[in-house]
């Protein structure tokens, strides 16, 4: 198994946890709900769609008898996924708790935007590894 589809899982476990402890912590002070973005952001961008780029990259191309488009577009999209995401959480929590700071929302929107980046190239890399011409 590729590096890059390891840390995908293992970021994908980690976030799993975090977002379980918010949950706990939001259900124990309700002063916590404002940060729902937050915890389900951790779920369905960390534990879920992690989870999906490590075993989509691990398994899809077996299934089609095909090696990965680029392994290094993989480990690229690994970092600016994770930087994307906890950028995003970071920011939205601090402007959260800071309402009215501006550079805040512009960063809490350039993660987002990296986010969204590490989407299009793992949309690239599975599209061009599943209907290449070539073999393995």
């Amino acid at each position: 198994m590729d590096r890059f589809v390891k840390n995908f899982i293992g970021a994908s476990i980690v976030y799993l946890f975090i977002s379980t402890i918010f949950g706990i912590l939001m259900l124990y002070n309700p002063e916590l709900l404002r940060l729902k973005f937050v915890h389900s952001h951790l779920n369905m961008l960390g534990w879920v769609s992690m989870m999906i780029y490590g075993v989509g990259y691990h398994i899809l191309p077996r299934f089609v008898g095909r090696i990965i488009k680029s392994k290094v577009l993989g480990e690229i999209q690994f970092y600016i996924a994770n930087i994307g995401l906890i950028g995003m959480l970071l920011f939205y929590t601090l402007e959260t708790y800071n309402p009215g700071n501006s550079i805040y929302r512009g960063l809490t929107v350039a993660s987002g935007i990296l986010e969204g980046l590490s989407i299009v190239i793992f949309f690239y890399n599975m599209i061009a590894t599943l209907y290449s011409k070539e073999g393995q």
